[in-house]
């Protein structure tokens, strides 16, 4: 008697278990439609031409699809290896400008005309970096970790360091102490920049 009112328990529980997993996939595949192929934060740059109606999408170059993602993901790898070369490359041209300012400011004039031209070179060099590390397309998640990360220390004194960068150029002929405090502060900050992914 126990094991035939186990038996019938065990038949009507059958297809109320399938009709369960049956809703629990269908409820999977639902979910798994809704998944966002962009991050859910994107800097403003990115959006202006990744985002879902920024300018590769309306003008068709790159519809919102996985494999234009794919492609995505594939550009965005090169833009951010371009950046990280040329970013050392920036840096030596800063501390090349250190070197030849403080040959000036002791009087040497004689290097005036190649200050200003590793000035110029590493300004062209600087925003290029900055451009290929802002327009590049965004990664697939946003990575929101509690507290400090490399990532998180490398935004902030790129705040620091793009201000600084605009303050050295305007004030290269306006006023000479603020020049020098202004390229102090922009290679400091930049140094570190460069330094907190190795460490």
């Amino acid at each position: 008697m126990i094991l035939f009112t186990t038996l019938i328990l065990f038949l009507l529980t059958i297809p109320l278990s399938a009709q369960v997993n049956e809703d629990l996939f269908n409820a999977m595949d639902t979910s798994t439609e809704q998944i966002s192929l962009l991050p859910s934060s994107m800097v403003f740059t990115q959006r202006l031409l990744w985002g879902e109606k920024g300018l590769m999408r309306k003008t068709n170059l790159m519809p919102l699809s996985v494999e234009n993602r794919e492609k995505e993901m594939k550009v965005r790898r090169k833009m951010l290896l371009a950046h990280q070369v040329i970013g050392y490359a920036t840096l030596a041209g800063m501390v090349a400008q250190g070197v030849l300012g403080t040959q000036l400011y002791k009087g040497n004039y004689d290097l005036k005309d190649t200050h200003e031209l590793i000035g110029n070179a590493t300004t062209i060099s600087y925003f290029t970096g900055a451009g290929l590390s802002l327009f590049a397309p965004p990664p697939l998640i946003s990575r929101k970790k509690e507290g400090m990360s490399s990532i998180k220390a490398h935004k902030w004194l790129a705040t620091i360091h793009f201000s600084a960068m605009i303050a050295t150029n305007l004030l290269a002929e306006e006023n000479k102490k603020y020049h020098r405090a202004a390229s102090y502060t922009l290679f400091g900050s930049y140094a570190a920049a460069v330094l907190v992914f190795k460490f």
